[in-house]
């Protein structure tokens, strides 16, 4: 029998957490003299006497370490109580959405899909405006770092949950977790800083440019207009974009090391890992070729081209979901492309979702391995990634990952066409939720669509993709093996 005590502690201090959190948004609204404060003061009194009452009835228990299937099941546990407190504001609040549309708001934001339900993003308070990129904030790193940081002072290790929410396998930087989660504040915090600031150089007003920069480095795609980034027009906002929503692609180890005091090559295995190279590659090459398809089919100037593809084309690849310009009416081998590109992601150890360059990396050496032994039956290849062996459990953890990704899409996309949704629509929206990218395709949930005209039914079913992909499947699915829940 696992012992949930330690993880419902844990949980009420989060929840607790999280309803200081919501008075935040209540005092912008209060500050633009609007009401809507009352609905996220509401939310907060619910959500902190909730979290207050699991806490202390679990506060007297303490443990040195946290066992494996704790650490998963807290994971887990974590993301849907967060989820479900976090959607009152949208529930009681100016845009008055039902349970299942505020959950699956909710559900989007943190785990950084930005997939939305609202229609009238334009008229909405600033204080809704905020809390749905305040949610890309705590979905990119904030419930990790908090986490990180309760567990060490409530005497559970915290490195057994880091790895459950992460892929990153390389090596530890800093000597405790409660250092990591220190440092990794201060590098999103710093990215955000920077980026608010060059969007409000570039226009924006203060709270377009803290809501923007948060959804921006978090890699989410909550914007503040139904037209999402077309609204601005702005060249000088679109790069400004493209820069940071890399920076949000890249691993954040690097960045820890780069302010390390210990600035040493040897130090910093992420600095020169293949992964950021080919990625970096696979977005240059990608942006090129969409841009001279966009050129050759289309009346479009190339400047404007090379504009309008390099800035959606990056959107995509690293699952950021911001929208310039309607990419469906670009043809179909246009929508093909976008489409492989939901199954992209960025570099692991960073904000993004999907795949990650370097499972593709593993599966491209474990290819040339076969290929290498139907010519040399008696020969020796190994597989190496930056010079370091890779092991045949990594190897059959990255090929079980790929089927598993692949399957969940597939299955999930079937349950939309059973809601009576066409193909496209459903097979794009299951795609954009396990990936977290969030803008579909097809005419309903495409670019400059939304997915409010979906069912309730429809709708649960992407919000559990969302956790799937956001969690990376196998931390969600090991919670359904029998021997999980064996003693």
């Amino acid at each position: 029998m696992i012992d949930i005590r330690p993880i419902l502690q844990v949980i009420g201090i989060l929840l607790s957490i999280l309803a200081v959190t919501m008075l935040i948004p209540a005092v912008v609204d209060l500050a633009y003299g609007h009401q809507e404060s009352y609905g996220f003061a509401g939310s907060a009194a619910i959500t902190g006497f909730a979290g207050a009452l699991i806490w202390i009835s679990n506060r007297g228990y303490h443990r040195a370490e946290l066992g494996v299937r704790q650490a998963f099941l807290l994971t887990v546990l974590t993301w849907i109580a967060v989820s479900a407190f976090a959607s009152l504001p949208m529930m009681f609040g100016h845009s008055r959405l039902s349970y299942a549309d505020a959950f699956f708001e909710t559900m989007s934001g943190l785990t950084t899909t930005g997939a939305t339900v609202i229609v009238g993003l334009d008229s909405m308070p600033p204080g809704l405006l905020l809390w749905r990129a305040l949610l890309h904030a705590m979905g990119g790193v904030g419930i990790i770092i908090v986490a990180l940081a309760l567990l060490p002072v409530l005497r559970v290790g915290g490195m057994q949950l880091f790895r459950t929410e992460s892929s990153d396998k390389s090596q530890k930087l800093l000597p405790s977790t409660g250092e990591l989660a220190i440092a990794i504040t201060k590098v999103y915090l710093a990215l955000s800083s920077l980026c608010a600031l060059a969007y409000l150089m570039g226009g924006m007003s203060l709270l377009d440019a803290i809501c923007h920069a948060l959804s921006t480095v978090s890699t989410g795609g909550f914007a503040n207009s139904d037209s999402s980034f077309a609204v601005f027009d702005s060249l000088y906002l679109e790069i400004v974009a493209i820069i940071f929503m890399l920076a949000g692609a890249l691993p954040f180890t690097v960045y820890i090391a780069i302010t390390s005091r210990k600035f040493t090559r040897k130090a910093l295995p992420g600095l020169f890992d293949d992964q950021i190279r080919y990625f970096l590659l696979l977005c240059a090459v990608a942006s090129l070729a969409m841009t001279t398809w966009v050129f050759a089919t289309t009346e479009t100037p190339l400047p404007l081209a090379l504009r309008q593809a390099t800035f959606n084309v990056i959107s995509v690849i690293t699952t950021t979901g911001f929208v310039s310009i309607d990419y469906m009416q670009w043809g179909a081998g246009a929508t093909m492309v976008f489409f492989a590109l939901y199954f992209t992601g960025g570099c692991t150890g960073s904000t993004t979702g999907s795949v990650k360059i370097f499972r593709y990396q593993v599966l491209i050496q474990a290819i040339r391995r076969i290929l290498f032994r139907m010519i040399t039956p008696h020969g020796v290849m190994n597989l190496k990634l930056n010079q370091i062996p890779v092991s045949e459990d990594t190897l059959a953890s990255v090929m079980g990952f790929m089927f598993l990704f692949m399957v969940t899409i597939f299955l999930i996309g079937l349950g939309l066409t059973m809601t009576g949704l066409d193909f496209v629509t459903a097979m794009s929206s299951a795609a954009t939720a396990v990936s977290n990218v969030g803008p579909g395709l097809g005419d309903i949930a495409g670019p400059v669509g939304n997915f409010s005209s979906f069912s309730d039914t429809a709708k649960l079913l992407m919000s559990v993709g969302m956790l799937l992909g956001r969690l990376e499947l196998f931390t969600v699915l090991v919670l359904m093996t029998p021997r999980f829940w064996r003693v």
